[in-house]
């Protein structure tokens, strides 16, 4: 039995947007439909809005997106999550990092740490919080 897990990002009216950008990252294949697209719109403002949206990278790569309808509650918080990417190589975490900072405020330069080879944060231009590293054997010592 296998069990993936896939982060779910909530937005309001920007998730075709971010999910383009992830799309232009990762590459693979990128998934939208809208509320028009489902039969579901609330409101004619959101006929465009994503009900469901995806990008399958290649590589394993999995995030998933949708708008939030005006009529539910919505706070994206300050820190309500982080994106975990993890690769096997500085080299290929150095270039995701340098395509994913494009309009994005870093939090913590990419770099090595105590804990991985290469470690950093930052924020997109659509608010979420990556946190982008190289996965390092665990030595308890």
């Amino acid at each position: 039995m296998t069990v993936t897990t896939t982060p779910h990002l909530n937005f309001r009216g920007d998730a075709r947007a971010a999910l383009e950008f992830y799309h232009s990252v990762f590459g693979g294949q990128l998934v939208v439909l809208t509320n028009e697209d489902a039969h579901s719109v609330e409101a004619p403002a959101e006929a465009q809005h994503v009900k469901f949206g995806q990008v399958l990278g290649e590589n394993g790569f999995q995030i998933m997106a949708y708008d939030v309808p005006a009529s539910l509650a919505y706070d994206q918080g300050e820190k309500s999550l982080f994106v975990s990417v993890r690769g096997d190589s500085v080299e290929q975490i150095e270039e995701l990092w340098g395509r994913l900072m494009e309009g994005s405020t870093i939090v913590e330069d990419l770099a090595p740490s105590f804990f991985s080879p290469a470690y950093g944060m930052l924020r997109d231009a659509f608010g979420v919080v990556w946190v982008l590293d190289v996965a390092a054997a665990y030595n308890p010592a």
